[in-house]
């Protein structure tokens, strides 16, 4: 009685675990399908800014993370390919962003974004883009932030020199203020790319445009002491030329930098007022109060166009009205 229990029991499990097999299969179809149709087109966009456009790792980067909350957006309404995209679906995308709170700006980023990847898809045939249809989008331009040179200097004070980390720290500051070079160049900095003798930078920019930036004495003394004493102690046994480095002996990283800022402003009272290109700005808005001009400072900064130089203008209206008082006849 018990074996003929055993062999009912048996044949009834059979065929639920034949469905089951079954199911599986099925859903394991759709997955492919559903990275042939969604994933794969985007995975092929962003190897073309890899290759194509030779885009650097952090941009194709940002292009991957806004794309990928597209395609889970696309994934939930379960959209069958990016050939069905209507304009519809893309101003529903656009709506939900707004209702997340996302900021302007991550909206206008996440839009280029995706009309980078449509007008790619467009470009290998049988897609129509959903986003030409659509008005351009008005983005809000926030002013920099800059801090006083006060602060600067408050800011400046904070690391203490004689531990090898507070060495780093020094230099890290000095050299951001003293350049104003992006946060990923500070980070990606090797050592022949400085000149202490001539106090001056060579830096590879967006776009893999190259300049040469100046620096002054205090920058000078704290790069000397961070890599003749600071850098073996924090780190003796790295063994490559990245200027800036963390305790593990491997390269600053981004996030590195902020943490690092962040402590030091909070320190010096001043959390409220900085943020990761803190330094930059104020190297920017520094200069344009003190009389430099707005080209001089465009090509310090590495700005391709001047439009993106001339925000700094903005933050000190009486630059502007002396300009105009000097050079225009009838001022």
């Amino acid at each position: 009685m018990g074996t003929v229990r055993a062999a009912r029991r048996s044949g009834s499990a059979t065929p639920a675990r034949g469905h089951a097999v079954a199911v599986s299969h099925r859903t394991a179809v759709a997955r492919e399908r559903e990275i042939a149709l969604l994933e794969a087109p985007i995975e092929a966009f962003l190897d073309y800014l890899r290759t194509g456009r030779r885009l650097s790792v952090n941009t194709v980067a940002s292009y991957g993370h806004d794309l990928a909350d597209y395609r889970a957006f696309a994934r939930r309404h379960r959209l069958a390919g990016w050939s069905g995209a209507t304009t519809v679906f893309v101003d529903g995308y656009f709506a939900s962003l707004l209702r997340r709170g996302l900021a302007g700006t991550t909206v206008a980023r996440r839009r280029s974004a995706m009309r980078g990847c449509h007008a790619f898809l467009v470009s290998r045939g049988g897609h129509v883009d959903p986003l030409t249809e659509m008005p351009p989008a008005r983005r809000e331009r926030k002013l920099p932030r800059a801090l006083t040179v006060e602060q600067i200097e408050l800011l400046l004070a904070q690391p203490a020199v004689e531990r090898p980390a507070g060495s780093r720290d020094r230099a890290l500051f000095e050299l951001a203020y003293a350049s104003g070079l992006r946060v990923s160049e500070l980070c990606g900095l090797q050592r022949n790319h400085l000149d202490l003798a001539e106090r001056c930078v060579r830096v590879t920019g967006k776009g893999g445009k190259q300049r040469l930036v100046p620096f002054g004495a205090a920058a000078e003394r704290a790069l000397r002491d961070w890599l003749e004493h600071g850098r073996p102690g924090l780190a003796p046994r790295a063994r490559h030329d990245t200027v800036f480095v963390n305790r593990r002996g491997t390269a600053l990283s981004r996030m590195g930098f902020w943490k690092i800022l962040r402590a030091h402003a909070s320190a010096a009272g001043l959390t409220a007022r900085v943020h990761p290109h803190a330094l930059r700005h104020s190297f920017a808005t520094h200069l344009l109060e003190g009389g430099a001009d707005l080209r001089v400072v465009q090509e310090l900064l590495g700005h391709a166009s001047i439009s993106t130089t001339a925000v700094y203008t903005h933050l000190d209206r009486s630059y502007l009205r002396e300009v105009h008082r000097s050079f225009h006849p009838r001022a």
